[in-house]
C-alpha cells in the first residue's frame, strides 16, 4: 500500500533541512520525499510500506522536534485510465532478431616455394 506521510519539523537552515531529506531516503521503502510548507518546515515523505512512527522516531534523534501531520494513502486516478482506454494504441513494429553470418572472407595458405637443383657438374653427353 502506498502511503503519503507528512511530518513537521523544526528545520531552521539548510544543513538541517538536507540533513532530514538524507534519513528520509535512507528508510525502507521511500520512494520520493519533498521539504514543503510555507516556511519550509514539512517533510513529504511518499513510499510502499514505511513505517512513520520509526521514521518519526530516528529524525527525533538528530534534528529534535518532529511531528506526525498526517499519513494518508496514496490512490492512482483512475479517471485517466478511462480515458486511455478510448483512444487507439498506436501500433509498434515488431522487429525479427537479427541474424548473425560468420564472416565471408578468403584464408589464404602460405606455400613455401619449390625447392630447384641446379648441377653444375658435366656430363658424360657431348651431344646437349
Amino acid at each position: 500500500m502506498k502511503q503519503k506521510i507528512v511530518i513537521q519539523l523544526s528545520l531552521s537552515c539548510d544543513k538541517r533541512r538536507s540533513k532530514a531529506l538524507t534519513m528520509a531516503a535512507r528508510a525502507a521503502g521511500v520512494t520520493s520525499m519533498e521539504i514543503t510548507g510555507g516556511s519550509r518546515d514539512q517533510l513529504e515523505v511518499v513510499g510502499d510500506g514505511v513505517d512513520p512512527v520509526c521514521l518519526v522516531s530516528c529524525l527525533r534523534k538528530k534534528l529534535g522536534h518532529a511531528q506526525i501531520i498526517k499519513v494518508e494513502e496514496v490512490k492512482k486516478p483512475e479517471e485517466k485510465k478511462e480515458e486511455k482506454k478510448d483512444e487507439p494504441k498506436p501500433a509498434v513494429p515488431v522487429y525479427p532478431p537479427p541474424c548473425y553470418y560468420p564472416p565471408s572472407y578468403y584464408h589464404h595458405q602460405y606455400q613455401q616455394p619449390h625447392m630447384v637443383v641446379c648441377e653444375e657438374e658435366p656430363s658424360n653427353c657431348r651431344a646437349m
